[in-house]
Protein backbone atom coordinates (compact mmCIF):
# COMPACT_ATOMS: atom_id res chain seq x y z
CA UNK A 1 0.00 0.00 0.00
CA UNK A 2 1.17 3.16 -0.78
CA UNK A 3 0.82 6.42 0.93
CA UNK A 4 -0.52 9.56 -0.47
CA UNK A 5 1.80 12.67 -1.21
CA UNK A 6 0.95 16.28 -1.72
CA UNK A 7 1.11 17.17 -5.10
CA UNK A 8 4.44 18.92 -5.67
CA UNK A 9 4.21 22.80 -5.97
CA UNK A 10 4.32 24.43 -9.76
CA UNK A 11 7.89 25.07 -10.98
CA UNK A 12 8.93 28.26 -11.66
CA UNK A 13 9.85 29.30 -14.43
CA UNK A 14 13.09 31.38 -14.56
CA UNK A 15 14.59 33.41 -17.74
CA UNK A 16 18.82 32.28 -18.10
CA UNK A 17 19.67 35.86 -16.54
CA UNK A 18 17.37 35.27 -13.64
CA UNK A 19 18.87 32.17 -13.17
CA UNK A 20 22.34 32.87 -13.18
CA UNK A 21 21.58 35.94 -10.48
CA UNK A 22 20.09 32.87 -8.47
CA UNK A 23 23.42 31.26 -8.35
CA UNK A 24 24.89 34.82 -7.92
CA UNK A 25 22.92 35.19 -4.62
CA UNK A 26 23.74 31.31 -3.87
CA UNK A 27 27.65 32.48 -3.71
CA UNK A 28 26.95 35.82 -1.73
CA UNK A 29 25.01 34.28 0.89
CA UNK A 30 26.52 31.28 1.17
CA UNK A 31 29.85 32.74 2.36
CA UNK A 32 27.83 33.25 5.63
CA UNK A 33 28.70 36.89 6.26
CA UNK A 34 26.65 39.33 8.71
CA UNK A 35 22.95 40.15 7.64
CA UNK A 36 23.90 43.63 6.79
CA UNK A 37 27.50 41.94 4.62
CA UNK A 38 25.54 39.99 2.62
CA UNK A 39 22.77 42.63 1.95
CA UNK A 40 25.82 44.39 0.71
CA UNK A 41 27.25 41.41 -1.42
CA UNK A 42 23.48 40.53 -2.67
CA UNK A 43 22.91 44.61 -3.99
CA UNK A 44 25.95 44.27 -5.62
CA UNK A 45 25.42 41.15 -7.34
CA UNK A 46 21.81 42.58 -8.28
CA UNK A 47 22.10 45.98 -9.90
CA UNK A 48 23.58 44.83 -13.52
CA UNK A 49 20.63 42.80 -13.95
CA UNK A 50 18.22 45.43 -13.70
CA UNK A 51 16.24 46.89 -16.60
CA UNK A 52 17.50 43.69 -18.39
CA UNK A 53 14.57 43.24 -20.93
CA UNK A 54 15.62 39.24 -20.71
CA UNK A 55 15.21 39.21 -16.94
CA UNK A 56 11.87 38.69 -16.18
CA UNK A 57 9.30 36.50 -18.15
CA UNK A 58 5.88 38.35 -19.67
CA UNK A 59 3.94 36.44 -16.98
CA UNK A 60 6.35 37.60 -13.88
CA UNK A 61 5.44 41.11 -15.19
CA UNK A 62 1.95 41.03 -15.10
CA UNK A 63 0.63 43.21 -12.45
CA UNK A 64 -3.23 42.75 -10.47
CA UNK A 65 -5.48 45.80 -10.56
CA UNK A 66 -6.51 44.81 -6.79
CA UNK A 67 -3.08 45.31 -4.97
CA UNK A 68 0.61 45.05 -5.69
CA UNK A 69 1.64 41.28 -6.74
CA UNK A 70 4.17 38.99 -5.67
CA UNK A 71 5.78 36.87 -8.37
CA UNK A 72 8.02 34.04 -6.57
CA UNK A 73 11.36 33.61 -9.01
CA UNK A 74 13.04 31.43 -6.46
CA UNK A 75 13.12 30.09 -3.05
CA UNK A 76 16.49 28.63 -1.73
CA UNK A 77 15.70 24.84 -0.84
CA UNK A 78 17.29 24.84 2.53
CA UNK A 79 15.29 28.40 3.19
CA UNK A 80 18.70 30.82 3.03
CA UNK A 81 16.89 33.39 0.49
CA UNK A 82 14.16 33.68 -1.99
CA UNK A 83 14.19 36.24 -4.84
CA UNK A 84 10.69 37.75 -5.73
CA UNK A 85 9.47 40.31 -8.25
CA UNK A 86 6.93 42.94 -7.48
CA UNK A 87 4.95 44.70 -9.79
CA UNK A 88 3.09 47.92 -9.09
CA UNK A 89 0.15 49.68 -10.49
CA UNK A 90 0.19 53.45 -10.31
CA UNK A 91 -1.15 53.98 -6.88
CA UNK A 92 -0.66 50.77 -5.04
CA UNK A 93 1.05 50.71 -2.13
CA UNK A 94 1.92 48.14 1.21
CA UNK A 95 1.12 49.08 4.24
CA UNK A 96 3.95 50.37 6.67
CA UNK A 97 6.10 47.40 8.03
CA UNK A 98 9.27 46.29 8.67
CA UNK A 99 10.79 42.29 7.56
CA UNK A 100 11.42 38.96 9.10
CA UNK A 101 15.23 39.25 8.01
CA UNK A 102 17.69 41.22 5.43
CA UNK A 103 16.56 42.22 2.29
CA UNK A 104 17.89 43.78 -1.08
CA UNK A 105 15.79 45.81 -3.15
CA UNK A 106 16.34 46.99 -6.66
CA UNK A 107 13.91 48.85 -9.39
CA UNK A 108 13.46 46.81 -12.61
CA UNK A 109 11.33 49.10 -14.18
CA UNK A 110 9.21 52.31 -13.34
CA UNK A 111 10.09 54.12 -9.93
CA UNK A 112 8.60 53.85 -6.46
CA UNK A 113 8.02 55.86 -3.88
CA UNK A 114 9.51 54.77 -0.24
CA UNK A 115 8.96 56.37 3.52
CA UNK A 116 11.39 55.33 5.74
CA UNK A 117 10.64 55.42 9.74
CA UNK A 118 12.09 54.72 13.18
CA UNK A 119 10.39 53.53 16.27
CA UNK A 120 11.23 56.08 18.97
CA UNK A 121 10.17 55.61 22.98
CA UNK A 122 7.29 57.62 24.17
CA UNK A 123 6.72 57.23 27.56
CA UNK A 124 4.99 54.23 28.05
CA UNK A 125 5.15 52.90 24.81
CA UNK A 126 6.66 53.68 21.19
CA UNK A 127 5.70 55.40 17.87
CA UNK A 128 6.35 55.88 14.71
CA UNK A 129 8.30 58.98 13.39
CA UNK A 130 8.81 59.58 9.35
CA UNK A 131 12.75 60.24 9.16
CA UNK A 132 13.48 60.03 4.82
CA UNK A 133 11.11 60.20 1.86
CA UNK A 134 12.88 59.26 -1.42
CA UNK A 135 11.96 58.39 -5.04
CA UNK A 136 13.92 55.05 -5.96
CA UNK A 137 14.30 55.05 -9.74
CA UNK A 138 14.89 52.58 -12.29
CA UNK A 139 18.69 50.84 -11.90
CA UNK A 140 18.77 51.99 -7.69
CA UNK A 141 19.21 49.40 -5.26
CA UNK A 142 19.05 49.58 -1.71
CA UNK A 143 20.07 46.73 1.16
CA UNK A 144 19.24 46.29 4.57
CA UNK A 145 18.53 44.21 7.85
CA UNK A 146 16.13 44.34 11.16
CA UNK A 147 16.18 46.18 13.22
CA UNK A 148 15.90 49.91 11.36
CA UNK A 149 13.90 48.10 8.12
CA UNK A 150 10.47 50.01 8.80
CA UNK A 151 9.14 51.72 5.74
CA UNK A 152 5.91 52.01 3.51
CA UNK A 153 6.43 51.73 -0.70
CA UNK A 154 4.36 52.85 -3.27
CA UNK A 155 4.09 53.72 -6.81
CA UNK A 156 3.50 57.11 -7.53
CA UNK A 157 4.20 57.17 -10.81
CA UNK A 158 1.54 57.12 -14.47
CA UNK A 159 3.00 53.42 -15.13
CA UNK A 160 3.41 50.22 -13.73
CA UNK A 161 7.01 50.06 -11.73
CA UNK A 162 8.66 46.50 -11.45
CA UNK A 163 11.20 45.64 -8.60
CA UNK A 164 13.43 42.79 -7.20
CA UNK A 165 13.44 41.84 -3.84
CA UNK A 166 15.75 39.12 -2.44
CA UNK A 167 15.22 38.31 1.30
CA UNK A 168 17.03 36.08 3.70
CA UNK A 169 14.46 33.72 4.47
CA UNK A 170 11.83 31.26 2.35
CA UNK A 171 9.31 34.10 1.18
CA UNK A 172 7.51 30.84 -0.90
CA UNK A 173 6.84 29.04 2.33
CA UNK A 174 6.15 32.00 4.34
CA UNK A 175 3.86 33.95 1.91
CA UNK A 176 5.43 37.30 2.96
CA UNK A 177 8.63 38.93 3.75
CA UNK A 178 6.82 41.23 6.54
CA UNK A 179 7.61 40.73 10.09
CA UNK A 180 5.07 43.45 11.42
CA UNK A 181 2.75 45.97 10.31
CA UNK A 182 2.45 49.16 11.70
CA UNK A 183 -0.32 51.93 12.33
CA UNK A 184 -0.03 55.32 10.12
CA UNK A 185 1.71 58.08 12.48
CA UNK A 186 -1.04 60.31 13.58
CA UNK A 187 -2.21 62.62 10.77
CA UNK A 188 -0.30 60.85 8.25
CA UNK A 189 -1.52 60.18 4.72
CA UNK A 190 -0.07 58.35 2.12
Amino acid sequence: MTTPTAPAPPAIRRTPRAGAFVDEVREAVGRGLAPELTAHLVAERLAPHLGAPDLLTAEQRRGDPASYRQHLLHAEPDGSFSVVALVWLPGQHTAIHDHVSWCVAGVHEGQERERRYHLVPDGAGSRLVAVAEVTNPQGSVAGFAPPGDIHRVWNAGAGAAISLHVYGADVGRLGSSVRRVYAPPKGEAL
